[in-house]
């Protein structure tokens, strides 16, 4: 696979693996990411994965697009295929009535009953490929085929925090209210996004995420023990 060399502006580099979304292209995102992480070039700022490329920020005083090149063009030669310390979280997550406004009408235009659409959401595991649009905001995939919708045709102007949804292969969490053109099928107690954390955003790139269902009541219980500092998402590391 031939990786691109883009510059964006005088403070930016891009290295682009690819043009499509998938586990292989994600992992050599965030092994590039990992390794320039733990061997920083002379004058990086910041890295930040998406998709299918790596941006790296860097102070031109202190280096510049094409010596950082050279040096990233050495690291891509060792770069590991997964992003060490990645984590395995179990999310709560209620699927049932005022929490999953859009459950039905996604089991209509998938075939589907609510009953198998939580089946196939809560049976799979999912990558978290990156972070974007609102601060926590994970894109996660993959979706299993069956379901799979475009986006809805009348996006909402608010979403609530919380809100579990789908669209195209992925699906998202909302760390915060907002507008949201995505289905939901659900929704987490849990806070996606505190700046009171020492990482203020829940989820990593390269992390891996399972949903598990609960009702009403948990929900609500839940919520309670977020708000008063009790709970702890359940989480573990990812073996390499």
């Amino acid at each position: 696979m031939k990786v691109r060399f883009l510059s964006a502006g005088d403070r930016a580099l891009v290295i682009e693996f690819g043009d499509t979304v998938d586990r292989e292209l994600s992992e050599r995102v965030l092994g590039l990411e990992a390794i320039i992480r733990s061997r920083p070039p002379a004058g990086i700022i910041e890295t930040v994965p998406t998709f299918r490329s790596l941006t790296v920020y860097y102070d031109p005083l202190l280096t510049s697009g094409t010596e950082l090149q050279r040096s990233i063009g050495a690291l891509l030669e060792v770069a590991d295929s997964r992003r060490s310390g990645a984590r395995l979280w179990q999310v709560p997550v209620c699927y049932e009535g005022e929490f999953a406004p859009d459950l039905v009408d996604v089991a209509r235009l998938t075939g589907l009953t609510p009953g198998e659409v939580v089946a196939l959401h809560s049976g799979t595991r999912f990558h978290v490929y990156m972070l974007g649009f609102l601060p926590g905001f994970p894109y996660m995939g993959d979706l299993p085929a069956q379901l799979e919708l475009p986006r809805r045709a009348d996006p909402r102007l608010r979403v609530p925090a919380g809100s579990l949804s789908i669209a195209t292969s992925l699906t998202a969490i909302y760390p915060y209210e907002s507008p949201g053109g995505w289905h939901l099928i659900g929704a987490t107690p849990i806070r996606m996004f505190d700046p009171e954390r020492p990482e203020p955003a829940l989820f990593a790139p390269g992390d891996a995420v399972s949903f598990r269902p609960i009702d009403a009541a948990a929900f609500a219980s839940i919520r309670r023990a977020v708000d008063n500092g009790s709970y702890q998402v359940e989480n573990a590391p990812i073996a390499k």
